[in-house]
This record gives C-alpha cells, sequence and structure tokens, in this order.
C-alpha cells in the first residue's frame, strides 16, 4: 500500500535534486539570474508551497492527534526548520533583487544564503525521511495513512495549485538537464 510517508519522501527526492541544482548554480562564477529566480519560485511553489502544505496543514496535526507534541520533539523541530528555511529563502530572493541591480555583495548574500539553505535542507530532509516518518509509520494507521495520501492528492492537483505539484517536477526535470546532465523521466 502507498502511503502518505512514502508521497513525502518522493517530493524530498525532488527536493534534494533542485538543491544539487542550487549548489552547482551557487558556485558558478555569474549566475544565470533567470535560473536563480527560478529556483527560488520553485521552493516558493514546491518545497514551502506544495510539500509543506501536506506537512503543515495535514501530516503534522494528525501526528498531534496521535500524541506528538507541538511543543518539544520532532514535529516541534521540523516547524522550526521550515521558518528558519523560509528566512534564507527571503535572504536569497534579497540577494536576487540586489543582483539584477548590479549592487555590490549580491552574490555573497545569494551564495551565503543559498548554501545555509543547503545544508538545513539536507538536514532536514534526513531527520524527516529516517527519524519523523519512520515514527508517523508507526503512530497512523491504515486509515489515517489513506485519508492524509487522498488529501495531498487535492493539494497537489486541486484548485488551489492547480497542476502546480508536476509542473514543478517537469522544471526541476530542466533545471537538472541544464546543471545536472540529468534528463526528465
Amino acid at each position: 500500500m502507498r502511503t502518505a510517508t512514502q508521497n513525502l519522501i518522493d517530493d524530498h527526492d525532488e527536493i534534494l535534486k533542485l538543491i544539487d541544482i542550487m549548489e552547482v548554480v551557487t558556485h558558478l562564477e555569474v549566475p544565470d539570474s533567470d535560473d536563480l529566480e527560478t529556483i527560488v519560485d520553485l521552493i516558493r511553489d514546491f518545497a514551502d508551497g506544495v510539500h509543506h502544505q501536506k506537512e503543515e496543514q495535514l501530516l503534522f496535526p494528525r501526528l498531534l492527534e496521535r500524541g506528538f507534541s507541538k511543543e518539544s520533539g520532532p514535529v516541534a523541530v521540523m516547524l522550526h526548520e521550515h521558518t528558519v528555511g523560509r528566512n534564507y529563502v527571503a535572504g536569497i530572493r534579497e540577494g536576487i533583487e540586489m543582483y539584477r541591480k548590479n549592487q555590490r555583495n549580491a552574490l555573497e548574500n545569494i551564495r551565503s544564503n543559498m548554501d545555509g539553505y543547503i545544508f538545513l535542507l539536507r538536514s532536514h530532509i534526513n531527520k524527516e525521511n529516517n527519524i519523523l516518518f519512520r515514527m508517523a509509520d508507526q503512530s497512523l494507521t491504515a486509515r489515517d495513512q489513506a485519508e492524509l495520501l487522498d488529501r495531498f492528492g487535492v493539494i497537489e492537483s486541486g484548485t488551489v495549485n492547480g497542476d502546480l505539484h508536476r509542473a514543478s517536477i517537469d522544471r526541476i526535470a530542466l533545471l537538472g538537464k541544464k546543471y545536472l546532465n540529468e534528463y526528465p523521466g
């Protein structure tokens, strides 16, 4: 049976591809400002939009119902790290605006925030995949998993996000083709 946690792990695989792309782009001598903007848009739309929406609006509340704490423990840590990640993304966006205006220290700002985001997300995803989701799998019933998975599908394809989930994965694949020699499919 496919589970809600496996759905989130699949998202993580795509987010890790995006992070690999970020690592390449951030160390280019002259990064393409449009690609930087696309990366930030993908973080906003896919990682923070669709993926975090599934976690923060659906999975985490269900885990709280099953006895997890919002004040301490893995859910609290994940929520805090989502906030830290959003702060890095705001810094990246600010750096891109500076970069487009040829302002001093723009690339340093972008690189510093991207490096922080990359480090945070690699650790964050590892904790979710190997700790939180394993705990969730032990705590959630088969019915919980099925209900969450159905509701994840609404987020992925519903009127709020349209086909943003699939479109984001396709955009990550295109960037991967450009920067990582990876092809869609």
